[in-house]
């Protein structure tokens, strides 16, 4: 169909799959009845009211893998000063879907066969297997328009309800008492660009009125709960029995030699990693003693090494005794896997020590810890708590703007 404006001379072609009742020309506005013909009907929207168009008449892109042309685009106000602009989209099998655009957020439209009473503004309606709530019930005027339609545009306000179950929405408008459905998911930016290979888009401002957090909170802590199980089930099969085990308890004599080397028995463990714990025990006074210990994987030749100071002293000064340090350390070697292995020791002391010719070690492969159990679960706990108060802070915003909010 060709379409010349005899106001501004502006031409426009475009294939339409309907009979045409309205026509605005996109340059100029100026609006064309059908009546034997296109004809000028003295009304022209004005240029004051126009919003920033992303989409224009006759462009065409792909969306859920179907080809679709803007025939018409419209541009709606409520409460005064909101704006919002809407695209009818048509394919080659007159097939219609819709877009809306508002402060950047979009919205996927089709027309819903079901009618809804919107006179009672009822708190909740009901759409194939949404459960959705009243967000909004106002009065919509259409304030700009280009493009095609196969309807009277209507002068009047239109009383218009929004139900909405993010990120989903049933939009209802009663126009000369008949009353359209339009049931909507909420679209991302990024698809429209790709779909009509836009350059430029609209400035996402604000939480809109169906757009979904970033995650789901329902589904996530499900999948938390899944894998705390998991942990939990895992743990219990792996250790199951394992009770904490001595693999050496030794007194090595030191004699006259720093830096003497002495080797432990070999040793076998079995069964899921576990902390190995090794306890050394001297009998310095006043003095330090240094013990390295390595511990060594027979079957791998793998070597872990380990180092502690063992300092006592003691005194008296002033009139009150005193004494700092221990005649005993303790130090932990973590994740020791089963295997055969040895521990291997070298200690050297201060130079003037003249006690502390003996060392005991005690080395204990202890019981499976359940704070590595327990750890991640609190980690995961506690984002799922922190996730939960951001959605009730996104949820707020979304229904800051609405009269029907259950967040007041």
């Amino acid at each position: 169909m060709e379409v010349a404006c005899n106001q501004c001379s502006r031409v426009t072609t475009l294939e339409v799959y309907f009979e045409v009742v309205n026509f605005v020309c996109p340059k100029c506005q100026s609006v064309y009845n059908e009546s034997n013909g296109l004809r000028f009907n003295g009304r022209v929207f004005p240029k004051s009211y126009r919003q920033e168009l992303c989409l224009s008449v006759g462009q065409k892109g792909t969306l859920k893998g179907t080809e679709y042309t803007v025939s018409s685009s419209i541009t709606k106000k409520a409460h005064g000063s909101f704006y919002w602009n809407e695209y009818t989209l048509q394919d080659q099998l007159r097939n219609f879907i819709y877009l809306s655009e508002s402060d950047g957020n979009w919205i996927l439209l089709k027309e819903a066969d079901k009618p809804y009473d919107i006179v009672g503004r009822h708190q909740y309606t009901d759409y194939a297997d949404f459960r959705m709530q009243l967000y909004e019930h106002t009065e919509v005027e259409i304030v700009n328009a280009a493009g095609f339609f196969d309807y009277q545009i209507t002068t009047t306000k239109i009383p218009t309800t929004e139900y909405i179950l993010p990120p989903y929405i049933l939009s209802v408008e009663r126009v000369d008492g008949e009353e359209t459905a339009f049931f909507g998911e909420h679209i991302s930016r990024s698809e429209i660009k790709r779909a009509f290979h836009v350059s430029t888009m609209p400035v996402k401002v604000g939480t809109g009125i169906v757009q979904p957090f970033f995650i789901n909170i329902k589904n996530f802590a499900m999948i938390f709960c899944v894998v705390a199980i998991l942990i939990l089930s895992s743990h219990m099969i792996i250790y199951s029995g394992r009770t904490q085990t001595d693999v050496l308890r030794e007194t090595f004599v030191l004699g006259d030699s720093n830096n003497k080397e002495f080797v432990s028995p070999t040793f076998t463990l079995n069964g899921g990693s576990a902390p190995l714990t090794v306890k050394v025990e001297s009998d310095i006074d006043n003095s330090w003693l240094n013990v390295q210990v390595a511990l060594i994987n027979e079957q791998t030749g793998e070597e872990i090494y380990a180092n502690k100071d063992v300092e006592y002293y003691h005194g008296y000064t002033d009139g009150e005794s005193w004494s700092e340090g221990d005649q005993s350390e303790t130090l932990q070697v973590c994740g020791v896997t089963s295997g055969k292995y040895h521990l291997l020791f070298t200690p050297q002391w201060a130079p003037e020590n003249s006690t502390g010719n003996s060392l005991k070690v005690t080395a204990v492969w202890n019981e499976p810890s359940m704070w590595n159990v327990w750890l991640p679960i609190i980690i995961m706990g506690g984002f799922v708590v922190v996730m939960y108060y951001a959605n009730v802070g996104f949820e707020q915003k979304r229904w800051s703007e609405s009269d029907y909010s259950t967040y007041d």
